[in-house]
């Protein structure tokens, strides 16, 4: 595990990495490692562990409460350049974020990392404590506001960004070591344990902070409900938990649901979700047991209900539903064309109901979905994913976290990890606001072409050349197969060659690096000029 080093310089030492980008070998002083190609990186060592505790520190009638969060972070010693690992079960609706750093504000702590699983707009007001020097990096998702103060060079730290399960594998490695973890839990013993399942701000699951819980020096769980132990079922063991906090409400349940969880009424839309579940029926994929991940995106919802429609047709069975739950594949599994749900985070309220109430909806650690330096994990028997992207070129390479105009605008999430998947299929529109979606170099590389199989956009639908096994199965169907070089003409007839964005080209102005599944460096991101 390395030790914090001195992070006065946010990047250095560049290099061109296995696929073709620069990135820095040092990032906030400490040492990173290319990209080397898929399947190239062997991690060397032992697991991260925290330190030994003992039960003579900890209240024999296992009561750990204290009087605030306040209180909390100065038994914990919070101190100057510490990491605070938070999660994002209550997306847009968390209200415990934000306060713990005023508090840390308060306190005169500075040059904290912050290292959510995921941020959302109401996290906005972090900026001032970015401004003010509370905060010194972000190492998680940029949403919203944080990534345009980010993309315009705003962080005094260079930002780290990771999929789902990227942020476990780094965690369990030691590469991102955690000081204090806070845990928003919706309910909760005295004793630590907890749940997402139960209470006025219920949210369903807590498994992205598992990590947390298993390799913080310090964890604190912030309940708005305090019930008698034993919490049960807990999703969090109080084993590993070192205070309780009570507080009045740590979110609003309602915005659990964002505007991204609604099936697309969009007619070109529509077109993609027929044309992906045709495509997927006609290739042979989309059959007794399969297992699945449709996502949340509008697209991708309209998709499973086309899978649900197609297995009832059929009388055929999903085998499992994988990744994040919504209203539709609670449905499924209720309607009896699927057998479980494998859940580590909800996306509306039926979803949060349905774990508590259907014992085939199983909540789900990061570290058996995701997790890369693990002996095997689900992804890759998963056959069918379906992924969005903002930008993919002519070589299958993607991105998710910025736009063409280089604005840090999203997080990885799951993405990375599900391109393991045994066919990723990604809809997409070919141009959005006149912009084009297939490009010939994409803003910033997230996955490489290898593992993105099929993309289906309204004027055509490319398969990978490396798939000829898909190739020879769609020979005669009535779908339009094109190449993406014929997508690529297309929608530069439509639109144009975009001006390029005002992006520096300078290794000083990096702002953010993207981090591969395995913990190595596949893309850096750059300061947008204003």
């Amino acid at each position: 595990m390395q030790e914090k080093l001195n992070m006065t310089m946010k990047c250095e030492n560049f290099v061109v990495n296995a696929i073709g980008r620069r990135v820095p070998t040092i990032v906030n002083g400490q040492p990173v490692i290319p990209y080397k190609g898929l399947r190239q990186h062997r991690p060397t060592g032992r697991k991260y562990a925290p330190p030994i505790p003992t039960c003579i520190d900890y209240p024999d009638d296992g009561n750990k409460v204290v009087s605030s969060l306040a209180e909390a972070f100065k038994r914990c010693g919070l101190k100057d350049g510490m990491t605070i690992g938070t999660h994002h079960h209550l997306r847009d609706g968390d209200l415990v974020n934000n306060t713990i750093f005023e508090i840390a504000h308060q306190l005169n702590v500075k040059d904290l990392v912050w290292a959510p699983s995921a941020s959302f707009p109401c996290n906005e007001p972090l900026i001032e404590h970015l401004q003010n020097g509370t905060i010194h990096h972000i190492e998680g998702s940029m949403n919203g506001d944080l990534g345009r103060f980010t993309s315009y060079g705003g962080m005094k730290g260079c930002a780290v960004l990771r999929s789902h399960g990227g942020r476990v594998q780094a965690i369990q490695d030691g590469e991102l070591k955690i000081d204090i973890a806070v845990i928003a839990a919706p309910s909760a013993d005295a004793f630590g344990n907890a749940t997402g399942a139960e209470g006025d701000s219920a949210c369903g699951v807590l498994g992205y902070s598992l990590a947390d819980m298993y390799y913080a020096d310090k964890v604190i769980v912030v309940t708005d409900n305090l019930v008698p132990f034993p919490c049960m079922p807990f999703q969090i063991q109080g084993n590993y938990v070192d205070y309780v906090v009570v507080v009045d409400k740590i979110g609003i349940p309602e915005k659990i649901v964002s505007g991204t969880t609604q099936v697309t009424k969009s007619p070109d839309r529509l077109l993609l979700a027929e044309w992906t579940a045709q495509f997927c029926v006609e290739a042979g994929l989309l059959k007794d047991g399969v297992g699945i991940q449709t996502g949340a995106g509008g697209t991708s919802l309209s998709v499973g209900l086309h899978f649900h429609e197609q297995l009832k047709k059929t009388g055929q069975k999903a085998r499992f539903g994988f990744g994040g739950t919504t209203q539709y594949l609670v449905k499924m599994l209720e309607e009896g064309v699927l057998d479980y749900i494998l859940d580590a985070q909800v996306f509306d309220l039926e979803a949060v109901s349905s774990i508590k109430r259907n014992i085939n909806h199983i909540d789900l650690s990061v570290f058996q979905a995701y997790n890369y330096h693990s002996k095997g994990n689900y992804t890759s028997m998963t056959d069918i994913v379906i992924l969005g992207a903002t930008e993919l070129d002519t070589q299958f390479n993607g991105n998710v976290v910025t736009h063409s105009d280089g604005l840090l605008l999203h997080g990885i999430g799951g993405w990375q990890n599900c391109l393991h998947a045994k066919c990723t299929i990604i809809p997409v529109p070919l141009f959005r606001d006149r912009i084009p979606v297939i490009v010939d170099n994409i803003t910033t590389l997230c996955g490489p072409g290898e593992l993105i199989d099929v993309v289906v956009t309204e004027r055509g639908i490319a398969i990978n050349p490396l798939r000829t096994d898909l190739l020879d199965k769609m020979r005669g169907t009535s779908l339009p197969i094109v190449t993406m070089q014929e997508l690529k003409e297309e929608v530069d007839a439509i639109c144009g060659v975009p001006n390029k964005a005002p992006i520096s080209a300078k290794d000083e102005d990096t702002v953010a690096i993207i981090k591969w599944v395995d913990g190595t460096v596949i893309d850096s991101v750059r300061k947008v000029l204003e």
